[in-house]
């Protein structure tokens, strides 16, 4: 394997890509579950996923769905932009049914969720979230979770694992390792990879911010159709996740978030050791499996690239099929099957 290049892996976190996958991988089994899929059960109402719990955690109070038994191994699933729970729709109940206590959140500025504090910084620095998924663990009272995410849910995950290893049981993370640093977002990439993150510069703008508050649902379809060109996806399906970004901090996070990335927006102080301790793109030390779709059409780094940072037992996966960006909810099975086997590698 290859010597991991941290300045190669950090640009790609806040601004790089790699422009091709490895066609190595393994596809997971097909998990045993796989009938859940359109589950009945009172969480889920067609493939629908409700938050159906409230819980004060740190700077917010958060709107979660809650599964499965709660003497379960605990799992807590994050999803990215511009997508929400209902990216979890199939996985959360398949986990349920195999006794895993399931916990899938809003993040902060997306569908119920919302700040206690009317003065609180509506702050997207990746920092701050994943301090959102330790203390929403505090408040639940869980130890230690298996954590798996995509997109913003995948950097999350990724930086409570490398961390706070101690409240990490196993990590699932889509592409991988996306922890990054300012610094090494202001790198100039080449013209190809920064034609990929053009909504990044758009956002950099006062016309992004007011484009994106005006055409928020319409700009949220059009990430889902260029990061995912294969999932071929109903209204309805769209329709189920398009009250999440209503939010009334939606917009002001997701521009924050952007442009903090950029060097362009300042962070909190009080994240200042965090940030620094990410800068320097810590290892992982637990029990670990990424995934990466076939068709995923957002930035993503080689896979090559990062398996260097995860120390102790780790397997990637490529999912087959035309599977784009929003992974769990194009391949359900392949993501649920994952979870099941990190955690039992714990």
């Amino acid at each position: 394997m290859r010597n991991f290049q941290p300045a190669n892996l950090t640009r790609r976190s806040f601004g790089g890509i790699a422009l091709g996958l490895t066609a190595a991988g393994i596809m997971g089994e097909a998990i045993e579950t796989a009938q859940a899929q359109g589950s009945s059960s009172p969480q889920t109402k067609g493939r629908q996923l409700e938050a159906n719990q409230r819980i004060d955690a740190g700077d917010l109070n958060v709107a979660y769905a809650s599964l499965g038994p709660s003497d379960g191994s605990a799992v807590l699933l994050l999803h990215g932009w511009p997508y929400d729970i209902n990216s979890f729709a199939d996985v959360a109940p398949m986990l349920a049914e195999h006794g895993y206590r399931v916990i899938v959140p809003y993040l902060r500025g997306y569908g119920g969720t919302t700040f206690l504090s009317a003065t609180s910084m509506r702050n997207g620095q990746q920092s701050a979230l994943a301090v959102d998924a330790v203390k929403l663990m505090d408040a639940l009272k869980i130890g230690k979770a298996t954590v798996a995410g995509f997109d913003w849910g995948a950097r999350t995950a990724d930086i409570v694992a490398a961390l706070w290893p101690e409240r990490c049981k196993a990590l699932v993370s889509v592409s991988g390792y996306l922890v990054g640093s300012q610094s090494a977002g202001k790198k100039p990439l080449p013209p190809s990879a920064e034609l990929q993150w053009w909504y990044q510069y758009y956002f950099a703008t006062e016309r992004g911010r007011e484009g994106y508050a005006k055409y928020t649902n319409e700009f949220a379809k059009l990430i889902w159709r260029l990061a995912s060109p294969r999932w071929e996806f109903d209204d309805l399906t769209f329709e189920r996740s398009a009250p999440a970004f209503a939010n009334p901090d939606h917009v002001e996070i997701v521009i924050h978030n952007y442009r903090w990335r950029l060097g362009l927006a300042p962070g909190e102080r009080r994240y200042d050791e965090l940030e620094t301790k990410l800068a320097e793109a810590p290892d992982i030390h637990v029990p670990t499996i990424t995934l990466e779709g076939d068709a995923n059409g957002a930035p993503h780094p080689d896979p090559k690239a990062y398996a260097g940072k995860f120390k102790v037992k780790y397997e990637h996966r490529l999912i087959s099929g035309g599977i784009g960006h929003n992974l769990p909810q194009e391949a359900p099975e392949a993501f649920a099957r994952a979870v099941i086997d990190a955690d039992k590698w714990a």
